[in-house]
């Protein structure tokens, strides 16, 4: 399936974490989102690996995904291997996107590090013609990162304010991870990650006078093709 944005995440939850309202705000617009995890989450401290596939399904019909991957790479255990390469690229051929995002590449989980390496290769090799020939090269136009638990510097941000309850939503769909309860091990997540996800946004929002914003850096410098236009 073609699609106009790939999102990258270590786990199901990830993406959701960081651009939830990204998401939601550009599948309402008509464009075509999708998801890709690279693992099953197999190393999780709580739920099961069959609940948090359930959880990422409903999350995705929350934010009105295209479609939603799963590498099975596993969990704990990515690296930058020729062998994770060429899955995350192929990914990217399968669906010719305009658009990938990835998680930034600092960040206190060294999967979401390595994920954010991982698809920084791969972006780069997916247009390499004698690279995996089997497969058409693909050019990805654009390549931004957003935040996970720790943020950088924010090089843009969008404006989620009329998307923030679908957001919120998406994020408690993954129960196993964010709710207390009887068996449940405490992790940072469930104490309180949720609250904490949205005072980001507010503040990320609060220095363009927005309730709510999700923060993206780039590697590259972002291009404007007209000053104003994103005022109109």
């Amino acid at each position: 399936m073609s699609l106009d944005i790939l999102i990258f995440g270590a786990h199901a939850d990830d993406a959701e974490i960081g651009m939830a309202g990204t998401i939601a705000k550009h599948t309402a617009a008509g464009l075509k989102v999708g998801v890709c995890d690279l693992t099953r989450a197999e190393m999780s401290s709580n739920g099961t690996v069959e609940r948090r596939t359930e959880e990422a399904e409903q999350a995705s019909r929350v934010l009105g995904l295209s479609c939603r991957t799963n590498l099975d790479l596993p969990d704990r255990g990515l690296y930058l291997t020729p062998e994770h390469v060429q899955a995350v690229t192929a990914e990217i051929r399968r669906h010719a996107p305009r658009m990938v995002f990835a998680p930034y590449w600092e960040d206190r989980h060294p999967d979401h590090v390595n994920c954010s390496k991982l698809v920084q290769e791969a972006v780069f090799n997916a247009k390499l013609r004698n690279y995996m020939p089997d497969m058409p090269a693909v050019q990805v136009k654009e390549l931004y990162f957003y935040f996970i638990n720790d943020i950088g510097p924010t090089d843009l941000i969008v404006d989620i304010s009329e998307h923030y309850e679908q957001k919120e939503t998406s994020l408690r769909c993954y129960r196993s991870q964010f709710e207390l309860g009887e068996g449940v091990v405490s992790t940072p997540l469930n104490q309180g990650y949720i609250e904490r996800v949205r005072a980001r946004d507010s503040l990320l929002g609060q220095r363009s006078l927005i309730p709510f914003a999700e923060g993206f850096a780039t590697i590259t410098p972002y291009v404007v093709h007209q000053f104003g236009a994103a005022a109109q």
